[in-house]
């Protein structure tokens, strides 16, 4: 189909007059997430250094055989899938050959496919396939992809999507858009390892559900594709509005996924502190001392004692620090090193996120903002070139003083934020850029050390200060982290101290934390620290071999229905989801 055919067909979810299925919830979907491989460079514009896991790509990345590895469902997809009342199925991360199986074999009346913008090149290729043996049907593109303006000149879809799919779908499929939504049971992440083992953590106690109360973010920094996305500024988009709603769908998420933890999927969760406040009632009221994974803005933070922080459970914040002397509100008026630092000794993992590229950094205070942001000490450290994503103000301004780069000098594919600045930037040359963001996870690895040995520290600050805390519910808490203080870590302190012999500060470091932790759990973590720690480093070093060889990993493909075929041969899992149900008002006090 040629472009001009194509972009008539474009429809966008903001338009006025919705488009309808004409067989509404008849209809059968598929919905997909693009094709792997990943982690390679290929023909379809899959990268190397732009693998299918957030940490290692964009936190852990420098940290070598100690990089935390793991994978993330495809959320979205999940939710939608959760909340149409039309046949639906889910194929996540599967291969080029799975895909086109599926499309071959099965007869689905709408394709939904979500990517983002790097994944151009593969979600033209789906759709050609889709045209091929599905001509039929329906072709829906969504995700951060759907933010850029030529798009529709790009691929061969019906309708591009860019904002919250599930109403879109519910509208698409003549369903009731009001109906309360259903929450899918997602594990937060999948296949965790590091030091070539796997993560400890993983009981019933510690495990986490994702839970997603609402996207986008109401504080709209101007790169921030997800703000912009789901409204920009000022808004969002919530699914689940009350603290009673989130409460009944954790306990059943508790019970239904055996999980003492919660990754909030909220931008930021922590701005609302009434919801807040009503939740820390219902948990002291029913006994929960569950563990919260949130991200946050500095202001919403201060909103905030660290004992209401304490009783709330929160356990781990991702926190913008952007950089040195950032001008953003969120951060207005807030000593971002002084906050880091009282959350640690409170036991709250940071995980503080640094813009490397800003209007205002230059060839010659570009070390200081480096040097600013490993002065936090952040358990984890997120860095990320400045950059102009499609669909946010910052691309809407570079595009229109013509600074965005042409597509020969910036491949879509490269356009992920940890390689090039896709526009000209005014005091760094073009191609200066990764060395800078190189030199800030080296430098941050060098200093801090193993973000995985950096949340020990954290950890046992927290259970020192809050062990014996009258609030019973935070001590246990406090109690269940220290799930492998006495075992594993020592014995992952004393192969690093080894590991890092040439880093003299670092090993340092590194022997105060496994003294303090000797000193307060006694003999066993002594015993442990030289057992366990010689296994370790042999596991560390056949990691890093690998790695050097050019080793990767690959997320396993999912294929899920939201309803029973009835076929014992059916390969696919019947998703499972979780309904808020709330008897009675909150009594608040």
């Amino acid at each position: 189909m040629s472009n001009v055919k194509a972009a008539a067909r474009r429809i966008v979810s903001r338009d006025p007059e919705h488009p309808s299925h004409p067989l509404g919830s008849r209809a059968k979907i598929l919905l997909s997430s693009i094709f792997g491989p990943y982690a390679r460079d290929d023909e379809f514009g899959s990268r190397v250094i732009n693998p299918m896991e957030l940490w290692h790509n964009q936190v852990t990345r420098q940290q070598g055989p100690f990089s935390v590895r793991m994978f993330h469902r495809s959320w979205g997809l999940m939710f939608i899938q959760a909340n149409v009342e039309a046949r639906c199925t889910l194929l996540d991360f599967p291969s080029l050959d799975r895909f086109i199986e599926e499309i071959r074999d099965s007869d689905y009346d709408i394709v939904g496919i979500s990517g983002i913008v790097p994944n151009v090149g593969k979600v033209r290729k789906m759709c050609q396939l889709v045209r091929q043996y599905l001509p039929k049907a329906g072709i829906v593109v969504g995700g951060h992809i759907a933010g850029l303006p030529e798009l529709s000149e790009l691929i061969d879809a019906d309708h591009i999507v860019y904002g919250e799919g599930v109403s879109w779908f519910r509208r698409y499929c003549g369903e009731d858009v009001g109906k309360p939504f259903r929450h899918p049971q997602i594990e937060s992440s999948i296949g965790r390892r590091t030091m070539g083992m796997d993560l400890p953590h993983r009981d019933v106690r510690t495990s986490e559900a994702t839970l997603i109360p609402s996207v986008g973010c109401p504080m709209g920094c101007n790169f921030c594709a997800t703000s912009a996305m789901f409204g920009g500024k000022g808004k969002s988009v919530e699914f689940f509005s009350t603290a009673a709603e989130l409460f009944s769908l954790m306990r059943q998420l508790e019970a239904e996924l055996k999980v003492g933890a919660f990754f909030v999927m909220d931008e930021n969760f922590l701005l609302n502190r009434k919801r807040a406040m009503e939740l820390l009632h219902l948990m002291r009221e029913h006994d929960k001392a569950w563990s919260l994974y949130v991200f946050s803005s500095a202001n919403a933070l201060a909103k905030y004692t660290t004992e209401e922080l304490a009783a709330l459970g929160v356990s781990w914040v991702w926190l913008g620090l952007e950089g040195k002397g950032s001008q953003y509100g969120k951060l207005a008026g807030t000593d971002s090193i002084e906050l880091v630092a009282r959350l640690q000794d409170h036991g709250v993992r940071v995980l503080g996120s640094t813009i490397i590229g800003l209007e205002e950094h230059t060839p010659e205070n570009i070390d200081q903002a480096i040097q600013h942001a490993v002065d936090h000490d952040c358990d984890f450290h997120q860095f990320m070139l400045y950059t102009a994503v499609a669909g946010t103000p910052l691309y809407a301004q570079q595009r229109s003083c013509d600074n965005l780069l042409a597509p020969e000098r910036m491949k879509f594919e490269d356009t992920h934020g940890q390689l090039r600045f896709n526009f000209n930037h005014s005091s760094i040359t073009e191609g200066a850029e990764e060395e800078y963001l190189l030199r800030s996870f080296n430098e941050d690895y060098r200093i801090n050390g193993p973000s995985v040995l950096r949340v020990v520290r954290t950890t046992l600050k927290g259970w020192r200060r809050y062990r014996d805390h009258p609030d019973s519910r935070i001590g246990r808490r406090f109690k269940m982290q220290m799930e492998g203080m006495r075992t594993f870590y020592p014995a992952a302190l004393w192969a690093a101290m080894r590991w890092f012999k040439d880093n003299p500060p670092l090993v340092a470091r590194l022997g105060e934390l496994y003294r303090d932790i000797c000193g307060e759990f006694g003999l066993l973590p002594r015993l442990c620290g030289p057992l366990f720690g010689r296994l370790m480093l042999r596991s560390i070093r056949r990691e890093a071999k690998r790695l050097d060889g050019g080793w990767t990993t690959e997320p396993p493909t999912f294929y899920e229905r939201n309803y029973e075929t009835g076929d014992p041969a059916d390969r696919a899992t019947l998703i499972k989801t979780v309904a808020a149900t709330v008897d009675e008002p909150i009594a608040t006090t």
